[in-house]
């Protein structure tokens, strides 16, 4: 029984996301279980360099969770051969050259998404992996969160006959900065930082829509800016440049309408921060982010309009929960031990870089239809 230790060089996890999910919920969470135990009895160890500009925050992360190396010196990370994964969840703009330094020193390739502030940068990073030889993969944790794995069952079951639409809900209010401290760092709402909440989201809601309910067509989509000055983290006033909320139509394959709204100036009155709401011919359901719940066609109420009497229905209380029936880990954590044995046992890992370049491609026509105020197809990509 051997112990396959895994050499990862992390870049960007001093950043909320990385501190929070990537490293701490999955690399030491990883570590902490002792390892990914295979069939044969072996073990996969990832083993960590933390990389960043500030030293001192490196050694404090790496001190509080049993991590010993770090370093500022990012090439020589790459020159060492022991590390064979580069991974990367700095700010999309420092991304991708990046990226294109791990890939010519021979690293497999793990990222956060976008991959590449925009389409042709993050085909190039898909091309160059493809030449390079090496593996790559991008995180697509959505698909591995609890209600979204109760809805993707439900529609793998056929539960819904013929899916007709899906509206999705996301977002909530971020605090400006001034009388309270945003929950989101400042460069999300500076354009030209990378920022905007079309980059951001339109990279999730693509792999969610193509992995559960078909590809992505064409879309409508309008982008706003609804709060124009915010505070940073100094408290200093600064020009929101880039869009806070979309609204968004998408017309998937077989037909079946989407209606996805994103922001991050509404406040929640719905179950979730996310909610994916699915009609169907024989049954429809809505997804959060842990629960889901359905309800069939024999189980559909008949209401009629009437606005004159009080609503005779509980239509909340109709809806029965999809039941769980497995023990659901963190998302992330679940999709780093699918990409380390996808390195060591050369297991299929589909969410690669062109996976993620389809995510930039759509929030780049998105940003398209909402300059040209018109509906844009969504063009099949290839290497």
């Amino acid at each position: 029984m051997a112990t396959h230790q895994v050499g990862i060089i992390m870049n960007g996890v001093t950043g909320r996301m990385g501190t929070n999910q990537h490293l701490i919920r999955s690399i030491v969470a990883i570590r902490k279980q002792g390892g990914i135990l295979l069939h044969n009895g072996d073990t996969i160890m990832p083993d960590p360099v933390l990389v960043g500009r500030q030293e001192s925050k490196l050694q404090d992360l790496a001190q509080k969770h049993g991590i010993t190396r770090v370093s500022t010196d990012l090439d020589a990370c790459l020159a060492d051969p022991y590390n064979v994964i580069y991974f990367d969840s700095q700010t999309t703009v420092r991304r991708a050259e990046a990226i294109k330094q791990a890939i010519a020193a021979g690293k497999h390739i793990y990222c956060e998404k976008p991959t590449a502030t925009d389409l042709d940068a993050s085909m190039e990073l898909a091309r160059l992996a493809r030449q390079a030889g090496v593996k790559n993969g991008v995180v697509q944790d959505k698909l591995f969160l609890p209600g979204l794995i109760k809805l993707k069952r439900l529609v793998d079951s056929g539960f819904f006959g013929r899916i007709l639409s899906v509206r999705m809900e996301f977002g909530y209010w971020v605090f400006e900065g001034d009388w309270q401290p945003g929950q989101r760092p400042s460069w999300n709402y500076r354009k030209e930082d990378g920022g905007g909440i079309i980059v951001d989201m339109f990279a999730h809601w693509r792999y969610v829509l193509d992995n559960l309910f078909g590809e992505v067509k064409s879309v409508s989509c309008l982008g706003v800016t609804h709060v124009p000055e915010r505070w940073d983290e100094k408290g200093e006033r600064y020009e929101a440049t880039a869009d806070d909320a979309a609204y968004a139509t998408f017309e998937l394959e077989g037909g079946i309408v989407v209606q996805a709204n994103s922001s991050w100036t509404t406040r929640v009155n719905r179950d979730d921060l996310l909610t994916i709401h699915v009609d169907g011919t024989d049954g429809s359901a809505v997804a959060g982010l842990r629960d889901c719940k359905a309800q069939h066609r024999v189980h559909t109420p008949k209401p009629t309009w009437n606005p004159d009497i009080e609503n005779p229905f509980k239509f909340i209380e109709q809806w029965d929960d999809v039941p769980g029936n497995q023990v659901f880990d963190n998302g992330f954590k679940i999709q780093w031990e699918l990409f380390l044995k996808h390195i060591v046992l050369d297991t299929p890992f589909p969410w690669d870089l062109l996976e993620g370049a389809k995510g930039t491609q759509l929030a780049d026509l998105g940003l398209q239809s909402w300059a040209e105020r018109r509906w844009v197809d969504v063009p099949k990509l290839s290497l």
